[in-house]
């Protein structure tokens, strides 16, 4: 590929891949697709285009059919040639942005080191798959060091069983008995029991990801320690999909300024604060948001983080009511606590963002069926108290809406769990 040398930074421009199959309609790969763009959005990189392939599964080879494939790198090229045009042009209009090469393929699944090297044969560009993506945007948000090793784990757990791929253009040192006449020895100078670049970096990824897991294990002893100081106050932990407002909540709760932003994975560093709510205090933890297909090298990595929601007393579990996925977006988040063994911790559901809620009101007389558009957030707040009762509360973080209820309910969520943790501690509040 020719090399673009600019002097202003731009971002990258990316070209996203999905598969609609048996499991997963048309209307669900647009979903996950505009969840990816937002992802390439947050790493820098803006989308151009999207493909998609209605076919039975994945390809073993390069994921997506050959004639696919070829369609993409034909889309490449028309890019890159138009891009250079408008470079070679003189009388191309100041004020008009330039046509950019795509710089990046991203696909909504990881792929395998086979799928990688036969597609960035063809294309010969740079390919990502959802996990890599997802790694870059945790290595760009990480602050702390406890962060950044928990990154670097899972980047270099990623990266292992894809050498293959990365030294696929150095050759192989030779090994086997040398001699004049004998065996295959390989070049001269160089016969002998060799060790290949390939095992040498394994070797070393290995010694490598050995010292950070010590690291961890540091940063969890100190962090256990910590946990056990904090006195005999009852632990909250907000979790959720990421990018619904944990951080915005725990901002207003604990009238504390934690770095929030409408972007993915804006924390990845466990945040915990002492909130009092009346004259009841408690602590509240501020977590890493949970994400469709969140790769299991990170759940590993980070545990120390995520200890914070196995430890907790009471789980706030927030949703972006918002968006047209919510109910997925729950599903996801119940799931991983599963994974977390902290799926039957005591809950409160709180539905955020009540005022970007956006619905379609049906004509009197549309006589077709009731869609998810036409679900008003009356109706919606009537279907989930009744199902959840008194542990489900709609507000808006943003606006300030209805949030003396949420106090009022966690406050009385906290006090019963106070009582019965704590029985014989002094309490700031009249007992009755």
């Amino acid at each position: 590929m020719k090399e673009f040398i600019q002097t202003e930074v731009k971002a990258e421009t990316a070209v996203l891949v999905a598969l609609i199959t048996k499991t997963q309609n048309e209307h669900k790969t647009q979903e996950y697709l505009d969840e990816l763009a937002f992802l390439a959005e947050t790493a820098g990189a803006e989308t151009v285009h999207r493909f998609t392939q209605r076919v039975d599964g994945p390809s073993s080879v390069t994921y997506v059919g050959k004639g696919k494939l070829e369609e993409i790198r034909a889309y490449i090229e028309e890019c890159e040639k138009a891009a250079e045009e408008a470079e070679e042009d003189p009388l191309w209009p100041a004020d008009v942005e330039k046509p950019q090469p795509v710089g990046m393929v991203i696909f909504d699944d990881e792929l395998s080191a086979k799928q990688l090297r036969n597609i960035e044969a063809v294309l010969q560009v740079k390919i990502l798959d959802r996990t890599s993506l997802i790694l870059d945007i945790f290595a760009m948000r990480a602050q702390t060091a406890n962060a950044k090793t928990q990154v670097e784990l899972a980047q270099y757990r990623y990266m292992l069983p894809r050498l293959q791929r990365i030294w696929t253009h150095l050759e192989r040192q030779g090994g086997g008995s040398g001699g004049a006449g004998g065996g295959k020895g390989g070049s001269v100078g160089l016969r002998g029991p060799g060790e290949t670049q390939l095992e040498m970096d394994r070797r070393i990824i290995l010694n490598r990801m050995s010292l950070l897991k010590e690291r961890l294990a540091e940063i969890d002893r100190q962090k256990t320690t910590q946990r056990q100081n904090r006195g005999k106050m009852v632990r909250v932990a907000l979790v959720g999909y990421t990018n619904v407002g944990k951080s915005t909540l725990l901002n207003l709760l604990s009238k504390s300024e934690v770095f929030a932003e409408n972007k993915l994975f804006a924390t990845l560093d466990t945040t915990v604060r002492k909130v009092i709510v009346h004259n009841l205090p408690f602590l509240l933890a501020d977590t890493v948001g949970f994400i469709r297909k969140l790769p299991t090298d990170l759940v590993d990595s980070f545990k120390s983080t995520l200890d914070e929601v196995r430890e907790a007393d009471l789980l706030v579990h927030v949703v972006d009511i918002s968006h047209p996925e919510f109910e997925d977006h729950i599903r996801v988040v119940e799931n991983t606590l599963k994974d977390l063994d902290s799926a039957d911790k005591p809950s409160i559901m709180i539905f955020n963002k009540i005022d970007n809620y956006r619905w379609v009101e049906k004509e009197e007389d549309d006589l077709t069926p009731q869609s998810k558009e036409n679900i008003s957030l009356e109706e919606l707040e009537r279907t989930w108290m009744a199902r959840l009762k008194d542990d489900c509360v709609f507000i808006s973080a943003k606006e300030n809406t209805n949030i003396k209820k949420l106090r009022d309910d966690l406050y009385a969520r906290v006090k019963q769990l106070h009582v019965q943790k704590y029985p014989y501690n002094d309490f700031l509040y009249e007992t009755e």
